[in-house]
């Protein structure tokens, strides 16, 4: 439990003297000291065992219940009375210290009681209203379950860490940062890579490194030994790793040990003139990767170049035109790499920036046309063809491509065309057969005609005089002739 979380219960809980008072509790012959340094300040007592053998690891988001007392039995404190379960990162400083060292004991499924003293818990100053200054806090916690720490941008659960030794101090890598580690990576069980490396972040998958264990290190601290699990996406992704013997689109775990990183110059700390510098090295170390079809490590040198200087816009005139060349060669190139890479969406969002520079470019709009054509969208890309076109007639390349385009058009209009067709013959059959039904629930049953008839008929004989008149022999004659 947070001091902030304390403190933003206090609207809604009692002051300390009106709260419900449990009995006062005494640690018992089986409570365990958890302290280091075997101080006795935080002491456990377990209620109920858990199950199995595992317990959280840190910087794992734990799911608990518990309630909190002062030593004379008066709560002050229950996520259980809120009915909703607490959750924190473990060995993070996000609770306090006894909470940390004690729920990092715990299995699944453990109830136990942590009897805290207040360098454990809120120290001299306490938290006020509810607890006092140096208080000793009673706490019964129940442990529910964990997640490993996700490391990724959008939590989507492709990077797990769990820390198997905390590292020391406060830094950690940059982009670009040399790194030194060592790593051990598995798949299904088996060892496919165990070595000693150096790299500069951002150049992993040169040294068959993939870009899942890249985000991790960047959230290391120097000497930290961590265990990294990788969906495909963040490993060697569908095409696997042929060198390394990973298949396609396999899961990936790494024992991953960051021995030392020399941190990179961050932008902000250079002028201009050494972002122009730097803009070129990014844009010949990136040249170099595509040559050799290394795409991916390509395209980050090339967004380097962007990041560089996108907003840098103090340098005049030479270097301003040199600035605003290699912002225009970087769109450019990042679109070829996204070309080759099969991201038709990267692709033209790239195009669309260098044509912001450069209107007319022809390789913008080349590339912006075979986005298009990648996005399904042969109408629109042959308007970037014909662009072309208008001020280079004899493009044949544009020129091929707007062919192409007329072909997809009049594939797409056929396969409409029968679409359509076949939704409209469907709703003329449904149609049809609602009319059908409509007209049979209009039609009485045969047996109403039957009743119906019978009744007009037996009407229009009472009506008759001369059903009371017995027929002459020859009236029964002529209706014996008539029959």
């Amino acid at each position: 439990m947070t001091a902030n979380e304390q403190n933003s219960m206090e609207v809604d809980q009692p002051e300390v003297q009106d709260s419900p008072k449990a009995e006062p509790y005494t640690p018992g012959p089986d409570a365990v000291d958890l302290t280091p340094q075997k101080d006795g300040g935080v002491l456990k007592e377990i209620k109920q065992a858990g199950t199995g053998d595992e317990t959280p690891p840190l910087g794992s988001t734990v799911y608990v219940h518990y309630t909190g007392t002062l030593t004379n039995g008066t709560k002050f404190d229950s996520s259980r009375d809120r009915g909703e379960k607490f959750k924190f990162t473990l060995g993070k400083g996000n609770v306090i210290k006894a909470w940390d060292l004690g729920v990092a004991t715990m299995k699944r499924g453990e109830l136990s009681v942590l009897y805290c003293k207040s360098s454990y818990a809120y120290g001299e100053n306490g938290s006020p209203p509810k607890i006092p200054p140096n208080a000793t806090l009673v706490f019964e916690v129940e442990l529910f379950d964990w997640k490993l720490e996700d490391l990724t941008k959008t939590n989507d659960g492709g990077i797990l860490r769990q820390t198997l030794k905390v590292g020391t101090g406060y830094s950690s890598p940059n982009e670009e940062a040399l790194v030194e580690i060592s790593l051990v990576g598995r798949h299904a069980g088996k060892v496919f890579d165990q070595r000693e490396v150096s790299f500069n972040l951002g150049e992993g998958l040169e040294h068959n490194i993939p870009e899942g264990v890249e985000q991790a290190l960047l959230k290391f601290k120097k000497q930290e030994r961590s265990l990294i699990k990788l969906t495909p996406a963040y490993g060697f992704g569908s095409t696997g790793n042929e060198q390394l013997s990973v298949p396609p689109n396999a899961d990936l775990e790494y024992e991953v040990e960051l021995k030392g990183f020399e941190k990179a110059k961050e932008s902000w700390s250079m002028d201009a003139d050494e972002k122009l510098e730097q803009a070129k090295l990014c844009k010949e170390k990136g040249t170099n990767h595509f040559k050799t079809g290394k795409y991916a490590l390509a395209n980050k040198q090339y967004s380097k170049i962007v990041n560089l200087l996108e907003f840098e816009k103090t340098l005049k005139e030479e270097k301003a035109t040199e600035r605003e060349q290699l912002m225009l060669a970087a769109y450019l190139n990042q679109a070829m790499c996204c070309l080759k890479l099969n991201d038709f969406t990267a692709t033209r969002d790239h195009c669309q920036k260098a044509l912001e520079l450069d209107p007319k470019n022809e390789k913008g709009l080349f590339r912006l046309g075979q986005s298009m054509l990648g996005l399904h969208e042969p109408e629109e890309a042959k308007k970037h063809f014909e662009a072309i076109l208008q001020f280079d007639s004899n493009n044949k390349a544009a020129a091929n491509q707007v062919v192409i385009c007329n072909a997809k058009i009049r594939e797409q209009r056929e396969k409409d065309k029968k679409l359509y067709s076949s939704i409209f013959n469907k709703m003329a059959e449904n149609d049809r057969q609602k009319a059908l039904r409509n007209k049979a629930m209009e039609m009485p049953e045969p047996t109403q005609w039957d009743n119906e008839e019978s009744e007009h008929t037996s009407a229009v004989e009472l009506k008759d005089p001369l059903d009371s008149v017995p027929c002459t022999e020859s009236e029964d004659s002529e209706g014996s002739d008539e029959n």
